[in-house]
């Protein structure tokens, strides 16, 4: 195989894997890795309640949620599966949950749609908040 060929070969598998990775990359600060705990209270524990800034979110990759403070004490929970392509959003900044790959904007109080090219909001994900503990489910 020449070095010419290669190189393409090379550029061509780095380019599939920026692309396989790019729907979930991390726009900003807002991104948290959950914990796996979970007991006989409910689901497993994704953040304490201080952890979710009022107005804004936290985007938690690895469950493909995130959640929401629209109002102090007032939590929502969301698919982080962007309803346009399947991509996470990866951000939640100025009211509203955002996705990386095209531009789609959802608000944080419902998940309605405040920018597309998505036309559906994101679906809602049960949570539960007791002792200053969110929970998925």
């Amino acid at each position: 195989m020449n070095a010419r060929r290669r190189t393409v070969l090379a550029a061509g598998a780095a380019g599939a894997a920026a692309l396989a990775t790019g729907c979930g990359s991390s726009g900003g600060d807002t991104s948290a890795t959950p914990t796996a705990t979970g007991d006989a209270t409910g689901g497993a524990e994704l953040a304490r309640t201080g952890d979710i800034p009022v107005g804004g979110g936290t985007v938690f990759k690895e469950r493909k949620v995130v959640v929401t403070q629209p109002e102090e004490g007032e939590f929502k929970a969301f698919s982080a599966v962007c309803t346009h392509a399947s991509c996470l959003v990866s951000t939640v900044s100025d009211g509203t949950i955002n996705c990386p790959c095209h531009g789609s904007r959802f608000s944080i109080t419902d998940a309605a749609v405040e920018a597309g090219p998505a036309t559906r909001p994101l679906p809602a994900e049960r949570i539960s908040v007791s002792g200053g503990t969110i929970r998925l489910g």
